[in-house]
């Protein structure tokens, strides 16, 4: 079965937040800074260093 990774992030996403209940600015706060840094010049560097 071919789950998009779109779709999987959105699932996980959602428990996550079901689950532990973080508040929604956290929430935010992390997504907004992970687009921000995979279109920063230290993605190549987290790109390695996560591989």
């Amino acid at each position: 079965m071919d789950v998009p990774l779109w779709l999987a992030l959105i699932v996980v996403g959602w428990l996550g937040v079901k689950l532990i209940r973080p508040p929604w600015w956290l929430v935010a706060v992390l997504l907004l800074g992970g687009y921000l840094l995979a279109d920063s010049l230290l993605a190549p560097a987290i790109d390695t260093a996560v591989k």
